[in-house]
């Protein structure tokens, strides 16, 4: 068992970043709370517009999911610029098990909101039947225990290792982490992490890419009004897609997790805090139904601030 009580770790977070002080944290900041506002709004505009369709639930969800998953790791790394630079062995790995198993509910749910595409554009006259409220409940319930299993395993295998004290970690991840662990060979540790994500990211890209496939297959018989359409619709979540498996493919799904601790920093920094902050943007400016529900918002608010003055 990994001797959780005496380790301890010192993050460095981004030392080539750490020199910008101040104005760093300032950005950091600013995109944490742009990312939480913009899902807030996203979720508030939903609920109190009463949107129960499953597109509009599962977009929900998403939103819900952002919010947490960018705050596991944004909350430290602030920390850190702060001062506060050291972390317990419990509380990395705490932070480690958060940060892949919303991760992984993320590249699930987006799985699911591409078969829920696929049902309303291939089987229009069923989807009613086929995405009732159980099955959309049932679908979210499965995103988030599918995660929970399949984070477990390398959650529990990392912390079967020992550990040296007073290691330097650059960022609590999976690879930097496997970097101080104390006498023993962690290439058997990796490989199993390797399959596992692998798992996880490339069956989730394949079912999603089939559902996009078959819709393709089916708008090419369909009229250029109905093309239009589709596209309105559904353009966001395809670019919300490509982004989520690319950033995630490039970090995750290659043998060696150690080649590159650079590399991975940057990466797992982009793909929680960036790329989170594009996706509230692009699920709500290039939605044509968020669009239209925020200039109703921004109109029924304006004319209050009138009716008060």
């Amino acid at each position: 068992m990994g001797n959780w009580s005496t380790v301890a770790f010192t993050l460095t977070a981004f030392p080539f970043l750490l020199e910008l002080g101040i104005l760093f944290f300032v950005i950091l900041l600013l995109t944490y709370i742009l990312t939480a506002t913009g899902n807030i709004i996203i979720i508030s505009l939903l609920c109190y517009n009463h949107l129960q369709t499953p597109m509009y639930l599962f977009l929900s969800n998403l939103s819900f999911l952002d919010i947490l998953y960018t705050t596991v790791i944004t909350a430290k790394l602030l920390a850190c610029l702060l001062g506060e630079k050291y972390i317990t062995f419990a509380g990395c790995i705490t932070q480690i098990y958060f940060y892949f198993f919303l991760g992984a509910v993320e590249l699930i749910l987006l799985a699911v909101i591409s078969f829920d595409h696929y049902v309303a554009i291939c089987n229009p006259l069923c989807y009613t039947i086929i995405m009732n409220n159980r099955v959309c409940l049932l679908l979210i319930l499965c995103c988030w225990m599918g995660a929970f299993l399949s984070v477990l395993v390398p959650t529990i295998v990392v912390t079967r290792l020992p550990y040296c004290s007073n290691k330097l970690i650059i960022f609590c991840d999976i690879a930097p982490l496997l970097q101080v662990a104390c006498w023993i060979d962690t290439r058997l540790t990796e490989k199993i992490d390797f399959l596992l994500f692998a798992l996880v990211i490339l069956s989730s890209l394949a079912f999603t890419t089939g559902s996009y496939t078959c819709i393709i297959s089916t708008l090419r018989i369909s009229s250029a009004q109905v093309h239009q359409k589709a596209f309105s619709t559904y353009d966001s979540h395809i670019t919300v897609v490509s982004i989520a498996y690319k950033s995630n493919i490039s970090v995750y799904v290659r043998p060696n997790q150690n080649y590159s601790l650079d590399f991975d920093k940057v990466a797992s920094f982009l793909i929680t805090v960036v790329t989170l902050l594009l996706n509230a943007f692009i699920n709500s400016l290039r939605n044509e139904k968020m669009k239209e529900l925020l200039r109703g918002a921004m109109i029924k608010i304006m004319s209050l601030i009138q009716r008060k003055t």
